[in-house]
C-alpha cells in the first residue's frame, strides 16, 4: 500500500515509521526546510513541497496512493489536502488530523475526509472507556454514512447481561464488531451470550446511539401492582 503523508513533524513522522514497519510505501510531504529530516525516516520517500497546491501534489503522484494522511497542525492545511486528495486524484481513503475540537464539525466527507482523527477527543475517549460501565464512549468517527466507533461496557444489572448475540433486537444501522472479555477477544456470533463486565465495541450510526445506550442500560424496575 502507498501512503502520502502531509505533515513531516512528529506526528507524521511518527505514523511514516509505523506504517514502514508493516510494509507500506510511505511518502512524507512538507513545505518547512526544518521539517525535511530524512535521517530520522530514512525508509520514507521525501518531499519537499506545499501540499495544498496541484503542482506539488502531481509531483507527488497523489493518484498513485491508496491513502492520503493530512497531519499537519493547522487544520486549514489538512482540510484542503483532504479536499484536494479526494476530488482531484481520487485517493480511496483519507485521513485527516483534527487539531482543534472545535474544527472537527468540518472534517466530514464534503471536505473529502473518511476519517477524522482528534486527539483530544481520542484521548478524552479513552479516559472515559477506563472509568465509565454501563455509558456509551464514543471513540473514533467515521465521516461516511455518520457512523461512529463507540465502546460501552456492560453493567452487572443490564437488561441484556445473560442474553444471547442473536436474541438481542439490536437497533438498526448498529453492528456489534467484538467482544472483549478479559484478556480474550471474541467474534460476537449469534449463540455468544453477553455477560456483566463484557467490552462491546460497534460500529453505530450516530443518531441510534442514545437507543443502543438504552438497550444496554441497567435493568428497570417492574413497579408491584
Amino acid at each position: 500500500m502507498r501512503v502520502a503523508i502531509a505533515g513531516a513533524g512528529a506526528v507524521g513522522r511518527s505514523i511514516a515509521g509505523e506504517l514502514l514497519e508493516n510494509g507500506h510505501e510511505v511518502l512524507l510531504v512538507d513545505k518547512a526546510p526544518t521539517a525535511i529530516s530524512v535521517e530520522r525516516v530514512p525508509q520514507a520517500e521525501w518531499l519537499l513541497a506545499d501540499a495544498c497546491e496541484i503542482t506539488s501534489l502531481d509531483e507527488a503522484a497523489l493518484q498513485r496512493c491508496n491513502v492520503v494522511i493530512a497531519a499537519t497542525g493547522d487544520d486549514k492545511v489538512n482540510l484542503v489536502v483532504s479536499l484536494l486528495a479526494k476530488t482531484e486524484y481520487g485517493v480511496p481513503r483519507v485521513v485527516a488530523r483534527v487539531n482543534n475540537p472545535k474544527n472537527e464539525w468540518l472534517f466530514n466527507e464534503a471536505w473529502g475526509v473518511d476519517v477524522a482523527v482528534s486527539t483530544p477527543r481520542l484521548m478524552s475517549a479513552l479516559v472515559e472507556e477506563a472509568v465509565s460501565v454501563g455509558d456509551l464512549v464514543r471513540l473514533l468517527r467515521f465521516s461516511h454514512g455518520d457512523a461512529n466507533l463507540v465502546e460501552l461496557t456492560l453493567p452487572p444489572e443490564s437488561a441484556v447481561a445473560g442474553t444471547q448475540v442473536g436474541e438481542v433486537a439490536w437497533p438498526q444501522d448498529t453492528s456489534l464488531v467484538t467482544i472483549i472479555r478479559g484478556s480474550r477477544v471474541l467474534t460476537p456470533g449469534p449463540e455468544e451470550t453477553l455477560e456483566a463486565g463484557d467490552e462491546l465495541l460497534f460500529v453505530a450510526a450516530q443518531a441510534r446511539e442514545e437507543q443502543l445506550e438504552d438497550l444496554l442500560q441497567v435493568r428497570r424496575e417492574t413497579p408491584e401492582s
